[in-house]
């Protein structure tokens, strides 16, 4: 069954999805931050490092969002980095805080549905996501995209939350994510459904072993898979 965020709703999950960021746009930097302690900064280093080695890389940043992993890539000298998301205004906030920070010459954000790239075969060294590929309407098709806009050898990099296993982290996480997260998210972004459905999607999501084979059946060969703060969150790297 796929998880959507608004269960009263009949659009597709990838117009909710769109609609959803835009709803909570202004507050998501400060909720990301906030909601996970900022060790989400941490995961994003840990997830950028695995592509250090690359020689001046094209790099594809698929729901870009605000863009913190696109400018998080700037430490491996990238050539160019695009940034792209369904959500306008998530791209709006992204744009203004590339601006701010001058490299607006490196970084360009781009509106677009991961399932139909902009983009020619074979054009970056490297894609990435970052809590973008359980938003995908269809897993594969977006994989499959990905794969398609990657040069052979190309890198791809996915950070994405999922279930601790280990007492007593599990039943803590549980708790946070199904009665915290919720309830904060919720009364700070004015859209309970957006927290509401983070839990939900995340426990729908294919982890580990699933999501390996899901990128093994879209082209790619699985590198690493390496759980971050007691499982909470997983990077994937993996080469076209």
């Amino acid at each position: 069954m796929t998880v959507k965020p608004y269960l009263s709703s009949e659009e597709g999950k990838k117009k909710q999805i769109k609609n959803m960021f835009d709803n909570i746009a202004a507050k998501y930097d400060f909720l990301n931050h906030f909601l996970s302690l900022g060790i989400d900064k941490i995961w994003r280093r840990r997830a950028i490092g695995l592509l250090k080695g690359l020689n001046h890389p094209a790099i594809l940043d698929i729901a870009t969002g605000t863009g913190d992993l696109a400018i998080a890539a700037l430490r491996v000298k990238p050539e160019r980095v695009v940034g792209l998301d369904l959500s306008p205004e998530m791209l709006k906030v992204g744009a203004a805080k590339i601006k701010k920070k001058n490299l607006d010459h490196i970084i360009t954000m781009v509106e677009g549905d991961s399932e139909n790239l902009p983009f020619k075969n074979a054009e970056f060294d490297a894609a990435m996501v970052a809590f973008g590929v359980r938003n995908f309407e269809n897993l594969n098709a977006g994989l499959m995209e990905i794969a398609r806009v990657l040069k052979p050898g190309g890198k791809f990099v996915v950070l994405e939350f999922s279930n601790p296993t280990a007492f007593p982290f599990k039943q803590l996480f549980k708790f946070y994510s199904g009665k915290i997260l919720p309830w904060w998210g919720g009364l700070l972004s004015k859209d309970k459904a957006a927290y509401t459905y983070l839990p939900a999607s995340v426990a729908a999501f294919p982890e580990g072993k699933a999501f390996v084979a899901e990128l093994e059946k879209a082209g790619f060969t699985s590198e690493k898979v390496w759980k971050q703060t007691m499982g909470v969150a997983t990077i994937y790297f993996a080469h076209k």
